[in-house]
């Protein structure tokens, strides 16, 4: 299954149909009079967020989403059937903008979420509704109201405990690879990723989930690389896990590259939770490794655990650590949530 993460859809809620204009007309029946029916309503066009997906693929083969037309009212009082809805089922974590791709008009986060997009039009009124006193044979009906017609957005944006950082051949997907049944690509050369990828890690009888991302290198804000177009999947992430290659020469470079990518993407990013590792150790000898974890802690101004996706060695020391800080933001926004509000009789 191919990855898509952006989608552009055009959807048209269905226009209500039109009232019926109709006289009663029975054999021995003096008097008749209207009856008209009115006209059916026009279906509605839905967004629903659904299990079991992870990509706007099916977006690539379908763009095009219109809800059915209300049917026209009939003689002795009938009303017309209301057109049928549509529902765009997309994954969870997908948002929903209008055309400029800047108003958010929906943000599907939670498994059942809908949001009606576009809402039919009202069926006109028959004949029978204009009947009165002084007009006892009214010849008019209302036509049915008009469908709405949009052009929209799908954003994807993965839901995930943990998100991956580094530059390219940091070790991300092997890291993933070695903690989880997820089967990333893994090679000895740059970009090896180029769509994101998700696993689901387990420590101490708890589980979480990681997203592996694209590797960003200097300049990725401007463009340069894969750019910072998946940077968007780490942003609902409780904590990121920021990982270093041990093997490279300027390993306080790597980590400032980084982290000046985050700050220029904005959002929030840069000021989340960390954790900093310093990765593939097992290349590294005892000096090796002390004197580049005491430049990456002087660099990040906090604490550098060790590690290697290759040999396993350190994986479960960092993943201990990414749950404890998983749980503490879990619980930050729990304590947010839970205001208490002040007592009345």
């Amino acid at each position: 299954m191919k990855f898509l993460d952006l989608a552009k859809v055009y959807i048209r809620s269905g226009g209500g149909g039109g009232g019926c204009v109709s006289f009663r007309r029975e054999k021995y029946i003096e008097y008749g009079g209207p009856n008209g029916g009115d006209g059916g309503r026009g279906g509605d066009v839905w967004a629903e967020a659904v299990d079991g997906l992870n990509t706007l693929i099916d977006f690539r083969y379908q763009q095009h989403f219109f809800a059915k037309n209300g049917q026209a009212g009939m003689g002795s009082q009938r009303t017309g059937a209301d057109g049928d809805d549509i529902v765009l089922r997309v994954p969870v974590g997908t948002e929903i903008l209008d055309e400029d791709q800047e108003t958010v008009i929906a943000d599907l986060t939670e498994l059942g979420q809908r949001v009606l997009l576009a809402k039919g039009g009202n069926g006109g009124w028959g004949n029978l509704h204009f009947k009165s006193s002084t007009n006892r044979a009214p010849r008019r009906a209302n036509p049915g109201q008009e469908g709405v017609e949009r052009t929209l957005w799908l954003r994807l944006k993965l839901i995930a405990d943990v998100g991956l950082l580094g530059l390219p051949n940091a070790g991300k997907s092997t890291f993933l690879a070695a903690t989880s049944n997820a089967r990333p690509k893994v090679a000895d050369y740059p970009f090896t990723t180029l769509v994101p990828n998700l696993g689901v890690v387990g420590v101490d009888e708890v589980e979480f989930v990681v997203a592996d991302i694209p590797g960003l290198i200097a300049g990725a804000s401007e463009g340069r690389g894969l750019g910072d177009l998946f940077l968007g999947h780490v942003e609902r992430s409780a904590v990121l896990l920021h990982l270093i290659d041990g093997t490279a020469e300027d390993v306080a470079g790597d980590y400032s590259a980084i982290i000046g990518e985050l700050e220029a993407y904005g959002g929030g990013l840069a000021d989340k939770p960390r954790v900093t590792v310093l990765n593939k150790i097992d290349a590294l000898d005892e000096d090796e490794r002390a004197q580049k974890a005491k430049t990456l802690e002087k660099a990040s101004g906090g604490p550098v655990l060790l590690m290697s996706g290759a040999s396993h060695e350190g994986t479960t020391d960092v993943l201990r650590e990414l749950r404890r800080s998983i749980d503490a933001d879990r619980l930050r926004a729990r304590k947010a949530e839970e205001v208490e509000e002040p007592w009345q009789p």
